[in-house]
């Protein structure tokens, strides 16, 4: 298998990044790459990436993240609010990394401290906000589906995320509908119907998880965080498992300020890793 690295380029302006001090220069095929020094942040996703979906991760996974800490500036970014973070990488999740992008970005942490938040309602206003939550709820009541539970749009920070089976459904149910969903489409034709309906409110759709999707104003998508980190780092990796186009890392991953690879879980992300970063 061929390991997905969109791109590559090397800078080095000569100053000494201490901590963060690796930057990849090329790479080619499977595992063939040059080292020089500049500094450096690797950013991650969580779903997928770092922790099977909405599962915890495991102790391996956080102690290989403070092994790479040693080399590189390490930096996560998920879609999900802060709480559910916290609860899959540990509720010292605000310190133990050197930055947290919780909804995107749209909540950005550094070191601890809250740096920025971002308010949906505000963006939208209350008007737009209700129809398009009416709308949805009207369309999901009408889908046909083996289970539906609860909570079937979550309201966060900066975006909604609406779940056609709910999120109170179990892992079990989770399973299965992620197998049902990739069988049927059912996200993929809710997601058409409210980008017909709603193409004039300047909305992205963004598939994740198992079970649910996020929608966020134009820009709002993970490239939000890079604001952050762009000026203050020569080389900007991430890592993510949904890169093709309408996962919710295809922005991020296809950014020309990033440098993108595609993982197909945990342990491969580890590897990829140590061989970039720790060889």
């Amino acid at each position: 298998r061929e390991r997905e690295t969109r791109k590559n380029t090397t800078r080095n302006d000569g100053e000494d990044g201490g901590r963060g001090g690796v930057v990849v220069g090329v790479v080619v095929g499977v595992g063939v790459c040059v080292l020089v020094m500049g500094k450096t942040i690797v950013l991650f996703d969580v779903d997928g990436t770092l922790s099977e979906p909405r599962k915890k991760s495991k102790q391996d996974m956080r102690e290989f993240l403070q092994e790479l800490r040693k080399r590189v500036t390490v930096g996560i970014v998920g879609g999900s609010d802060l709480k559910k973070i916290k609860e899959q990488l540990g509720d010292d999740a605000e310190t133990a990394y050197d930055y947290l992008f919780s909804e995107n970005g749209l909540v950005a942490h550094k070191a601890g401290q809250l740096l920025a938040t971002q308010s949906l309602k505000k963006h939208l206003g209350e008007d737009k906000l209700k129809a398009f939550i009416n709308f949805t709820l009207k369309e999901i009541a009408e889908v046909e589906i083996p289970v539906k539970r609860g909570t079937f749009i979550e309201f966060r920070n900066g975006m909604l995320n609406v779940s056609p089976v709910g999120r109170n459904c179990s892992q079990e149910e989770r399973d299965a509908f992620e197998k049902y969903d990739a069988e049927h489409g059912i996200r993929k034709d809710l997601v058409e119907k409210l980008k017909t309906k709603f193409a004039d409110f300047g909305l992205t759709f963004s598939v994740g998880g198992q079970i649910s999707f996020d929608v966020f104003p134009n820009g709002w998508d993970k490239t939000f965080c890079l604001q952050f980190v762009e000026k203050d780092f020569d080389e900007i990796h991430f890592f993510g498992d949904k890169t093709y186009k309408g996962g919710n890392d295809y922005e991020i991953f296809e950014s020309p300020k990033t440098i993108g690879h595609t993982t197909t879980g945990p342990e491969d992300t580890m590897k990829q890793c140590r061989e970039l970063f720790l060889s």
